[in-house]
C-alpha cells in the first residue's frame, strides 16, 4: 500500500541500499556455499541441555548434518570453541515501521524518512540475533521485500499490513475535528501510509482484511479491544462485534491464514475466540474463565512481559494510566498461561523508542520471572515458529524455523557462553553472539575466522 501511493518510499529504499551495502559487502564477501560450525554444543529450540561437542554444516541455506563425528566438507570453518550454537531469536509481535519514529512523526513526518529509520533498525535487530519477526501492524511489506533482496540486512518478516480498527478503536488516530467520518471518503493520514485501516461494518471490514492479504499479509490483525497508545481507545471498551470479527476470519481463511486480535478484556478475547480467531495479542486483563477457554480451544497466546512503563515513555498521561493497568496485569497473564498450559508466544510489541529495542534481549531474559532459562528460550524459537506457521500457504518462508536440526533453515547464533546457564547472555548481543547467520548467511563473525 505504502509503495503504491507514496513514491518517496521507492527514493527511500534505494537510498537504504547505498546507506547499507558499503557495511554489508565486507561481511556478505566471506560468504561461499557452505559454512562448518566445529565444535560447538547445541541448544536445538527445545532441549532443556545442550548437546556434546558437535559439528553442524550449512549448506544452501539449511542445516545439512549435524554430527559429533568430524564432517568432511569444503566450507567455510569456523571454529567455535566450545560455544553454544542456537536457532536465531524471534519476536511474535513486533512494529518494524514502528519502532524509531515518534507518534508525531508517523503521521506528519517525511515517508521516505521514516523508510530509513526502519530499514536501519531492521539492522539493529538483526544484530541483536532476532533473526525474524512477526509483525503485527504498520506499512512493512516494502521493507521486507528489500530485506529478502539483500538491499537492506534485516530479519524474515512475516507481516500483517495495516492492522484493522473500528471509529475510535485502538489504531484509530484522528483527531475530533477530523469527524465526521464520510463514508466511502478520504482516508485519514494513518490509514494513507498503511498503519491501519478503519472499518465499521463486515463488508467493511472483509474489503481491509483481502487488501492486505492481497498485498502479502502472512497473517490479519484486528483491534477487539481497546489499547494503550491510541487516545481515544479506553481499555475496557470492546470494538469489533462478532460478524465483524467474522467476516475477516472468513477472509483470512478462504486464503489459507487466521486472524490474530489485539485484545486484554475478558469479553474481548471471548467474543475474538466465539468468531474464530486463533490467536490473542497481549491478553494482559484475562480471568480465569477466559484463560481455561483458550486452553480448550487450542488458542494461542501471543503475550509481552511488560513490567514497567518504559514502553509509554512517549506517551501522554492518559495513556500512561493505561500502560499502569496493562503492567499490573503482566504477572497474572503468564501464572494463568502457566496454569491452564495455553500456547504462549513471546514478543516485545515496541513502539517509538530505540533505546527500548535495544532491550529486546533483556524483556526475553525477563521471562525467568515466570518460566526457566530453557524455557524463556524455547518459548522464542521453537515455540514461536509453531506459531508462525499458522499462515499455512501465506507462509513467506516455507521450512522449519526455530530449531537446529538438519533440513531446518539455517538462522544460527553462536553465543559466547551458554544462556540455559546465564540467559541474561541475550541482553549484550555485542558482546555476546559472536555469530549471527540468517538464511545461511554470515551477518556477523566476530571471531575474525
Amino acid at each position: 500500500m505504502l509503495a503504491l501511493r507514496m513514491p518517496a518510499a521507492v527514493a527511500a529504499l534505494l537510498a537504504a541500499v547505498a546507506l547499507f551495502s558499503g557495511s554489508l559487502s565486507s561481511v556478505w564477501a566471506q560468504q561461499g556455499s557452505a559454512v562448518l560450525f566445529r565444535n560447538v554444543r547445541i541448544f536445538d529450540g527445545k532441549s532443556s541441555t545442550v548437546s556434546a561437542p558437535s559439528n553442524v554444516l550449512v549448506s544452501n541455506k539449511t542445516i545439512a548434518k549435524i554430527s559429533t563425528a568430524d564432517i568432511m566438507a569444503t566450507a567455510q570453518v569456523i571454529d567455535g570453541g566450545g560455544r553454544v550454537l542456537m536457532p536465531g531469536l524471534i519476536d511474535a509481535h513486533w512494529h518494524a515501521m514502528l519502532v524509531r519514529p515518534t507518534p508525531a512523526a508517523v503521521l506528519a513526518g517525511d515517508v521516505g524518512y521514516n523508510n530509513l529509520l526502519a530499514a536501519a533498525e531492521a539492522t539493529a535487530t538483526l544484530m541483536r540475533g532476532f533473526t525474524t519477526v512477526r509483525d503485527m501492524g504498520g506499512p512493512s511489506f516494502g521493507l521486507k521485500r528489500a530485506i529478502d533482496d539483500d538491499l537492506v540486512a534485516g530479519p524474515r518478516i512475516y507481516p500483517s499490513g495495516a492492522m484493522i480498527t473500528i471509529t475510535g478503536g485502538h489504531g484509530d488516530f484522528r483527531q475530533l475535528s477530523d469527524l465526521p467520518r464520510t463514508i466511502g471518503g478520504m482516508l485519514s493520514r494513518m490509514e494513507q501510509i498503511g498503519g491501519s485501516m478503519v472499518a465499521d461494518s463486515p463488508d467493511e471490514v472483509r474489503v481491509r482484511a483481502r487488501e492486505q492479504l492481497m498485498q502479502g499479509a502472512s497473517q490479519v490483525k484486528l483491534t477487539a479491544g481497546g489499547g494503550v497508545a491510541s487516545p481515544f481507545s479506553p481499555l475496557d471498551v470492546s470494538t469489533f462485534t462478532e460478524p465483524e470479527l467474522r467476516a475477516a476470519v472468513e477472509a483470512a481463511e478462504n486464503w489459507g491464514t487466521y486472524v490474530a486480535t489485539h485484545a486484554y478484556t475478558p469479553v474481548a478475547i471471548q467474543r475474538s475466540i466465539a468468531a474464530g480467531v486463533k490467536c490473542i495479542e497481549h491478553g494482559h486483563l484475562m480471568d480465569e474463565a477466559s484463560a481455561r477457554l483458550m486452553a480448550e480451544k487450542g488458542i494461542w497466546l501471543s503475550t509481552q512481559p511488560f513490567l514497567d512503563l518504559a514502553g509509554a515513555a512517549a506517551l501522554g498521561p492518559a495513556e500512561q494510566d493505561k500502560m499502569r493497568q496493562v503492567v499490573a496485569g503482566t504477572g497474572r497473564v503468564y501464572t494463568l498461561a502457566r496454569k491452564y498450559k495455553i500456547k504462549t508466544a513471546f514478543g516485545t510489541d515496541v513502539l517509538f523508542s530505540k533505546a527500548l529495542a535495544e532491550q529486546q534481549g533483556a524483556m526475553l531474559a525477563a521471562l525467568t520471572h515466570w518460566y526457566t532459562p530453557a524455557e524463556a528460550l524455547a518459548m522464542a524459537t521453537s515455540t514461536n515458529a509453531e506459531l508462525l506457521s499458522l499462515s499455512g500457504p501465506r507462509n513467506p518462508y516455507p521450512g522449519k524455523l526455530g530449531v537446529v536440526e538438519e533440513g531446518a533453515l539455517a538462522d544460527l547464533l553462536l553465543v559466547d557462553g551458554n544462556p540455559l546457564d546465564n540467559i541474561r547472555l541475550v541482553e549484550d548481543p555485542t558482546k555476546n553472539f559472536v555469530v549471527i547467520m540468517k538464511d545461511g548467511k554470515i551477518y556477523k563473525n566476530g571471531l575474525g575466522h
